[in-house]
């Protein structure tokens, strides 16, 4: 099939069947849960920082920490789900995560709190190459942008859930059940994870139309793996991840993570943060604002999603599917350059939403190159690097901002850097896959 030439007006089957979109119900309850988990430190910050003195330049090394570990351990659980697959990784990357999650009840500095975040980071970094491994099993790529935009909605509800919850927790009981209750929660996903998700040919509640559904798309025959002991296993491990370094789709999906992924981080830990210095707003207050700025950014994670794949089904190409997508999200992000200037909260709010918007539809068809352009024994390989990318350009985000935030005292810096990066990471993509081509890979590079 060739993408680049418009793939879309090769006829597909009609889609049949629904057990494809409980899978896909089964990632956005993980990728909630996730971001629960994530955020309940966010939301807490003020005034554990407050009680127990945290600086600055503190939570942002923290903050660094966490990027780090994350980016990885993104390659490691990339490479892992490659080998033992979606189920599994999942299932690792949860427990990972429930028990680094739980143990910050056992701390009450920044220095604590980063040796927790540790084991978080580790297990967390297995959400997205897990999950999108699942999209690629379970969707054809007329479907696979709307399946991930829907699933990367859940990052925005898990958003919207936590400091609604967080604050009358810790009211309740103390901070430190605000962990333990939000980390009980994931147990119950992971025996509902175990016990529902195969592969779709081996789903005993998948009918053969949907099989054929699935699976109507070109598959590149798998390799042939070979088992090699240290330090053979090395030698190939590093020499396959050369190979992925010499396509210019995997530098395309890099650098796309590279640019977008800091803004996202830097929502994420200071948005409780920026409306308190901003607006004086309190623990309790932190609720209606972010709840409607990540409404408006579930909004625009499924419509990212579904402008794409609509643009396909009407016989658009793929290449011009995603990239226009990917524009009209990008637009949506300049705006943010005006929020410290808003009159009141709620206009940037507003603002703040519109650019999560933006992000989340882009994300969700960035998110789609290595399923689009790579064989699925190696598309978690890929996802792993531009994982990797993502974390270490929201560390050096997160430095930037909490040094502007000690010397300058204003988020108006980073807003204008974040209204600028999505039209710049469109372009370099672009520049890099002008067309949507998939990358040629040779069976030998994948058969560690």
């Amino acid at each position: 099939m060739n993408m680049a030439a418009g793939a879309a007006s090769v006829p597909f089957p009609k889609p049949t069947g629904k057990i494809r979109w409980i899978v896909c119900g089964l990632l956005f309850a993980a990728v909630v849960l996730s971001y629960i988990d994530r955020l309940v430190l966010s939301v807490l910050k003020p005034d554990l920082a407050a009680q127990y003195h945290w600086t600055e330049g503190g939570y942002a090394d923290l903050a660094v920490i966490f990027q780090l570990v994350y980016g990885f351990a993104y390659v490691i659980f990339g490479r892992l789900v490659d080998r033992v697959g979606a189920r599994i990784g999942y299932a690792v990357a949860v427990s990972l995560w429930t028990i680094g999650h739980v143990s910050h009840v056992l701390f009450t500095t920044t220095t604590g709190m980063m040796i927790a975040r540790l084991m978080l980071a580790m297990g967390e970094a297995g959400t997205f190459p897990s999950s999108l491994a699942a999209a690629n099993e379970w969707f054809p790529k007329r479907e696979r942008a709307l399946a991930i935009g829907i699933f990367n909605a859940g990052s925005n509800v898990g958003a919207i859930v936590t400091p609604l919850i967080v604050p009358v927790i810790t009211l309740a009981f103390g901070w430190r059940w605000a962990f333990i209750l939000t980390g009980l929660l994931t147990g119950v996903w992971l025996v509902a994870w175990l016990g529902f998700y195969r592969r779709p040919s081996e789903h005993h509640k998948v009918s053969l139309a949907e099989l054929a559904f699935i699976e109507s798309d070109p598959v590149q025959p798998e390799p042939t793996r070979v088992q090699r002991s240290f330090p053979a296993g090395w030698v190939a491990l590093r020499r396959d991840y050369s190979a992925l370094l010499r396509h210019r789709q995997t530098w395309a999906y890099v650098a796309g993570r590279f640019l977008i992924d800091p803004v996202w981080w830097t929502f994420l830990f200071w948005l409780p943060d920026f409306f308190n210095k901003q607006y004086h707003v309190k623990m309790l207050e932190f609720g209606p604002p972010l709840v409607a700025i990540y409404v408006i950014a579930d909004v625009g994670s499924v419509a990212g999603g579904w402008i794409s794949s609509r643009l396909i089904s009407t016989g658009r190409s793929i290449n011009r599917a995603r990239k226009t997508a990917m524009f009209l999200m990008a637009l949506c992000a300049v705006p943010i350059a005006f929020a410290t200037a808003a009159p009141d909260m709620w206009v940037a709010a507003g603002l703040i939403g519109l650019a999560c918007a933006g992000h989340q539809g882009f994300s969700a068809n960035v998110y789609t190159i290595p399923g689009d352009l790579f064989p699925r024994w190696r598309a978690g390989s890929v996802i792993g690097l531009g994982g990797l990318a993502g974390a270490l350009g929201g560390a050096l985000m997160a430095k930037y901002a909490g040094y502007i935030l000690e010397t300058v005292g204003s988020f108006q810096p980073i807003f204008i850097l974040a209204a600028c990066s999505y039209l710049l990471a469109l372009l370099v993509v672009h520049l890099i896959v002008p067309r949507w081509e998939p990358a040629i890979l040779a069976l030998d590079e994948g058969t560690q």
